[in-house]
């Protein structure tokens, strides 16, 4: 099947939607302003980040979830607390790290604009290993309207497990290959793919800040490269 075919869009939301990095940065950067210490914070972001996905990805493949994003979240911040000499944290500044910040974080600027634009055409859906209430949290402080949010904290597979993105595809009462999922991320959009979905990369090279992504260019088999959603827009036919 064609581009024409497709009928829904399905965008990651942590990373492609949202600046996770310059949120957990600047709420560190605060915690430790508070008690005199210096660290190279943007680092630290990054190694919550990369800790947090650890403890959720492909979650629930031999049993229920035991927490979701935000519980790894603060999982996440605790080991690296332990790890960097940050005990001095007080738990108020804890749960502002872990739990705040990413209910709060902003939008990459090219995306709100674009997106009543594309549902215009489309079904664009929210599809995420965020919690909910991340996803409700941020929709409403960046204006976002979500035709439909799918969290794998309901589902009970976690990305990149085939259950998740066949569970999608289920409730959107759709073939896999009439959604395009959308990512910066080729973890997430190749095992999309292999569920029959139709695929579109879109470049976020500041997504992890000065280290840059660990995957910054596409895989061969996404349908769709672009460097920002205006380009996306353009692409699927719509005026951005």
């Amino acid at each position: 099947m064609s581009l024409s075919d497709i009928r829904a869009l399905t965008f990651d939301t942590g990373g492609t939607i949202l600046d996770w990095h310059t949120g957990f940065s600047q709420a560190l950067g605060n915690a430790g302003a508070n008690h005199g210490i210096n660290r190279d914070w943007p680092s630290l972001a990054n190694e919550i980040r990369r800790k947090g996905l650890g403890k959720v990805v492909n979650l629930g493949k031999d049993a229920p979830p035991p927490h979701n994003f935000d519980g790894a979240h603060r999982m996440a911040l605790e080991e690296v607390i332990a790890e960097h000499g940050l005990e001095a944290f007080t738990e108020e500044e804890r749960h502002a790290i872990a739990y705040d910040a990413p209910h709060a974080f902003e939008c990459w600027p090219d995306f709100p604009p674009v997106l009543p634009k594309l549902r215009e055409k489309y079904i664009c859906a929210s599809f995420t290993i965020l919690s909910f209430r991340i996803i409700m949290d941020t929709a409403r402080r960046n204006g976002l309207a979500w035709d439909a949010v799918f969290s794998c904290e309901a589902i009970g597979k976690y990305k990149v497990l085939p259950e998740a993105y066949d569970t999608v595809a289920h409730y959107l009462q759709l073939d896999p290959s009439q959604i395009c999922m959308v990512a910066c991320h080729n973890f997430d959009l190749d095992a999309a793919k292999g569920r029959g979905y139709k695929t579109a990369f879109v470049r976020r090279p500041m997504e992890w800040g000065k280290d840059g992504p660990p995957d910054p260019e596409p895989n061969e088999i996404h349908d769709i490269v672009v460097d920002d959603f205006a380009s996306l827009a353009q692409v699927l036919g719509v005026t951005a």
